[in-house]
Parts: C-alpha cells; structure tokens; sequence
C-alpha cells in the first residue's frame, strides 16, 4: 500500500494523480492533499478519499473549508507551516510534489528531511536548488523519482545501463501552438491562443512555458541534476507528434527511448508504482499505423529565444536559473492577467538576468532572496513602462 501525500492536488497534476488513486484504489491511500485555494474541488476530493489531514494554502479559503466540512475528521491546516505538516506527515510514505513555483522548494525539502520518497512535478525545486535537494536525497536514502513525461522517459530510458556509457540525452518538445511561427507574428498573440497545446493536458502556466519553450529550457536545467550530467551532453529535439517522450543515446551509437501517447497518468503512475508497472484504462494505445510518421526538428532557438536564455542560465549555474525562473514566473502571471505581450516573457527575462549579480552557491535563504529581487526588479520594469 502506498501512503501518499499530494502537494497541489486541484492542478493538473493533482488531478491525475488521484484518477490513479481511484484506479488502484487497492494500492494507494490519500493521507494528505494541499491545495491553494480552489476549497469546492478540494471539498470534493476530500469526501471522496478521506484524508485525515488537508491545508488550503489561502487562509480565508481554509476557513470557509473548515466550516462546509465540520461533518468530517479531517484536520485543516493553513499556510506554509499547513504545508509542511502534510509533506512530513507521519502516516504517509511518498509526497508527490505538484505544487507550481518556487513555493514548492521549502515542502520538498523538510519531506526529504522526514524521509519521504518524492514524485517530482515542480521543475521549480531543481531548477533552483538543485544542489541542495540531490545531496540532500542520497543523505537520506530518499528516491525522488520524476513526474515530468521527458524526465521519466530518460530515467527508464537509462533502466539498466551505466551513466558513463551515456553520449547524450535527446530531450523532446512537441513545439507548442505556436511551432513554425516568426517573432513577428508572436508579439500579439493571445493567452487564450497560447494555452491551446496540441497534444498535452497541463495547467495554465506550464501550457504558456511550452508555448515560449520556456518549459523546455526549465527541463534542461533539472536534467542536469536529476542524470548528473553536463548540460554540453543535454540536446532539445523538437518532436511534433508527442510520441517519443525522450531518448538517450549511448556511446556506441545506440539510442534508446520511451514512448507512447501524450498523457501524463503514464509518468505519475510510474512515478508512483517504480519499480513495478500497473495495467492502467486507457481509451487508447499507440497505433503506428494510424500514426504513420514521426519527425524531428532543429528549434528555433531564434523566434524561441527564451530556450536560450535558459540553456545560459543554467550554464551559468548558481544563483542565475532562480532569477530566469522567478523572472518568468511572473511574467507568465502578468501575460495571463494580459498586463504585457506574450514576447514581452523572454524579453523581462533576459533583462532580469543582464541585472543580477551571480550568487556561485546559493543556501535556501538567497535563493529566496533573489526571487523577491527579481520579482520587485520584473514590477518595476513593468511599472516604468506604462
């Protein structure tokens, strides 16, 4: 029996997560669920699962909850301090870390500390403190295991072979909505435009960094920490159709990848279920017939150029992929509010990165120092312009 805790469990991820809960409810119990504010969808989970223990991140949210579920045993809790107490909960064994942004980072961190093993969704915690949390995972004898379709592709995609037999990771992108397009023809596009992805089902803000390829440049950078390789050895491979997930290819020449249709319950329940497989209902398989054809291009490191700010970030190292990351998470923000254009998002990045003074080994505390500076940094910048 699993014992698992979700941190984000009206998202997307959350969502799916329990779907795989409901189908292996032989399998797995929902200790605990958080949730930032969305209390009618979590009501609903909670009396369909039975956590004993929830936390609404708002804390007026957490209030209304309270009341419209006084006829259960379940605890509430509210806040970062509710948080934690459901990442570290005694009853459960696995986390699943869904939480979007960098307030993932600090919950990740004291579950690792209370011995959890992790099923990893927020690119944000490696991306920014990589090298605290993968230290941090092999002192404690805690697996952390990736939720990110690429990332679980490339991690079964290594199932069996040594790391120093690996040449390169072929990390896939579909492309986005707006594959093919010229900056021109993107300055004016529309959010409701931009998170219309052809293939996956994900929420708002990682469905924006798929359309900037933004996502991809984050999934560069947790790469590098999750295979313990350099980012030289990590290579983008837009992938249209969404069915080889990722690739590695070793050095004599062989390439192995993992494939299969776009549907982010295939990464979870491995995640959750590694290192055994679950059957799992799906309305259908892989037909390569039907498929017909899988094709590959360069990106379009040009138009997209935000991939590129994030591939030097990460070269970089240190302090910079925090200010790439907290920069473009709220220039996503500001987008989805329509307050700035969809090319304004790589440009307050790259703007945001010419400002910072790197910081070589970030602690938690600087890392969350310099995502404050670079959002009041993003603000002004945003204010200055009207």
């Amino acid at each position: 029996m699993k014992n698992i805790a979700i941190l984000g469990s009206t998202g997307s991820i959350g969502v799916q997560t329990l779907e795989i809960a409901r189908e292996h409810a032989n399998d797995i119990k929902i200790r605990a669920l958080v949730a930032h504010s969305n209390i009618g969808l979590l009501e609903k989970q909670i009396r369909e699962f039975m956590p004993a223990l929830v936390c609404v991140y708002d804390e007026d949210k957490a209030k209304l909850l309270r009341d419209n579920i006084k006829d259960l045993p379940v605890r509430v809790e509210t806040g970062m301090d509710g948080i934690i107490a459901c990442a570290t909960d005694d009853s459960t064994d696995t986390v699943v870390a869904a939480l979007v942004g960098m307030i993932g980072i600090l919950p990740t961190i004291e579950a690792i500390k209370a011995g959890k093993n992790i099923a990893l969704a927020n690119k944000e915690t490696l991306v920014t403190a990589g090298h605290i949390i993968m230290p941090l995972c092999k002192e404690r004898n805690v697996a952390l295991l990736p939720v990110d379709s690429e990332h679980s592709a490339i991690f079964q995609s290594l199932n069996g072979e040594s790391k120093k037999n690996v040449h390169k990771i072929l990390l896939t992108a579909s492309g986005g909505p707006f594959r093919g397009f010229k900056k021109s023809s993107l300055e004016a596009v529309r959010a409701e435009d931009a998170l219309k992805h052809p293939n996956w089902r994900m929420g708002p803000k990682i469905t924006i960094d798929s359309a900037t390829m933004i996502n991809k440049a984050l999934e560069v950078m947790e790469a590098v920490w999750l295979f313990n390789l350099p980012i030289e050895q990590i290579e983008v491979l837009v992938h249209p159709q969404s069915i080889i997930h990722s690739m590695v290819e070793y050095v004599d020449g062989s390439v192995i990848a993992q494939l299969g249709l776009p549907d982010m319950r295939l990464p979870i329940q491995y995640a959750l279920f590694y290192p055994d497989r679950k059957n799992m209902k799906l309305g259908e398989r892989v037909d390569f017939i039907r498929i017909g054809q899988l094709t590959f291009e360069e990106p379009d490191m040009d138009t997209f150029y935000g991939l590129g700010l994030g591939i030097k970030a990460g070269k970089l190292g240190g302090s910079m992929p925090t200010v790439f990351n907290a920069a473009n998470e709220l220039a996503v923000a500001k987008y989805l509010q329509g307050k700035i254009g969809f090319m304004d998002i790589p440009r307050l990045i790259e703007d945001a990165m010419d400002n910072h003074r790197l910081i070589e080994n970030p602690s938690l505390n600087e890392i969350l120092k310099t995502e404050q500076t670079t959002y009041d940094f993003i603000e002004e910048i945003i204010k200055s312009s009207k």
